[in-house]
């Protein structure tokens, strides 16, 4: 039986459930706040340089799932494209993740894997035996020094909080290399889209029976129009922060044009505490592919996100997830509502993430349909 669905969001979640639900024939209404499509995967070509921006920082597609792969490639051709972050500390520069070059250009020192795996053992505290913050879990496998050249500063700015005030969760896996390899993922499949995300999510909404209603606010009492509403905004602002407002933290972007090449990278961290901004991005090294005389940078600086700033990552301290477990409950007594994406379920996902989420929802919800059972208002528990 056809439905009237609403999606509220026109990010990849948002896309990606309306697509799947228009192509099993139900009539999709997509809403934005914004003026334009994506989210905050949105690219646009600057006026001035031609580059192709990201316009809310770096977007580097990488899975390892081959389904979402073939998925993606269905809307424009990913180039193969492979993330290589440099750092610069005290006036250096590193490769990321740590790597047997980190290794040896940060200790002058020539070491081979196996070595150098026995070296960064020695150095690290082993006598914090069961880490619990994440500075006690940095000191525990790399030692002070690669701690404070490489997470400690960065943390500091790019969270607002100190390292030994954060969960050792976030730091669950150092990613240290006993080899060359500077690719900053480990997934099989990665790149980036030829004529950039907006591309992919303006062809992912591009079906007859989809309609995409942009500089609009979806407004709570407008889900009785609709046998089913999806909801990609922010968790807390769908019960108008009732409980309070759960923290995020926000960025800021000063950009710059400059001729020729400005720094030779596409990302370059800053991991000293006295730099304000967390790294440069230089966008038309993201396309490697085209030529530009002229460049364009964006200085990254972040902060405590405010009531009107843009959310980009949610803290999820203790405080954050009990006040996300009260929003959970009554969020699982709404009726024909389900929350998804990295803010309807205050979760940092990264692209892939997203959309696996997306056709696992959009899925459930058609076999519901079929079953005659209700749908849940999550698929993947926010809490965890």
């Amino acid at each position: 039986m056809k439905k009237n669905i609403s999606v509220v969001g026109s990010g990849f979640s948002g896309a990606v459930i309306a697509r799947e639900l228009a192509n099993a024939g139900h009539n999709v209404a997509v809403y934005d706040s914004r003026e334009n499509i994506g989210g905050n995967c949105y690219t646009e070509r600057d006026i001035t340089t031609d580059v192709m921006v990201h316009k809310y920082g770096p977007h580097i597609f990488h899975t390892s799932d081959e389904h979402v792969w073939s998925y993606v490639q269905q809307f424009d051709e990913f180039v193969p494209y492979i993330n290589r972050v440099k750092s610069i500390y005290n006036g250096r520069v590193y490769s990321l993740p740590i790597n047997l070059m980190t290794i040896n250009a940060f200790f002058g020192k020539t070491l081979s894997p196996k070595e150098a795996k026995e070296y960064i053992q020695s150095i690290g505290e082993r006598s914090i035996e069961n880490p619990q913050t994440f500075e006690e879990q940095a000191l525990r496998f790399v030692g002070r020094e690669l701690y404070e050249a490489f997470f400690k500063g960065y943390t500091i700015k790019q969270w607002g909080l100190h390292p030994s005030e954060l969960s050792a969760n976030i730091l669950k896996r150092l990613p240290v290399r006993f080899n060359y390899d500077d690719n900053y993922y480990a997934s099989k499949y990665q790149g980036i889209p030829r004529n950039g995300f907006t591309h992919v999510i303006q062809n992912i909404l591009d079906h007859p029976r989809i309609e995409v209603k942009l500089s609009t606010i979806f407004l709570r009492d407008e889900a009785e129009k609709y046998d089913h509403v999806f909801y990609s905004g922010p968790i807390d602002a769908w019960f108008n922060y009732s409980e309070g407002r759960l923290g995020y933290r926000t960025l800021d972007f000063i950009v710059e044009r400059h001729q020729g090449d400005y720094q030779g990278n596409a990302v370059i961290n800053y991991g000293n505490e006295e730099v304000p901004w967390t790294r440069i991005s230089e966008h038309k090294h993201f396309a490697p592919w085209e030529s530009h005389e002229e460049t364009l940078i964006y200085k990254e600086y972040s902060r405590q996100c405010g009531e009107k700033d843009i959310p980009y990552y949610p803290i999820r301290l203790v405080s954050d997830k009990t006040l996300l477990s009260r929003y959970v409950e009554k969020a699982n007594k709404e009726k024909k509502v389900t929350f998804v994406g990295r803010l309807g379920t205050y979760r940092y996902l990264d692209m892939h993430v997203s959309i696996a989420e997306a056709l696992n929802t959009a899925e459930s919800f058609l076999n519901c349909q079929e079953t005659d059972k209700e749908m849940p208002a999550f698929i993947v528990d926010p809490l965890n």
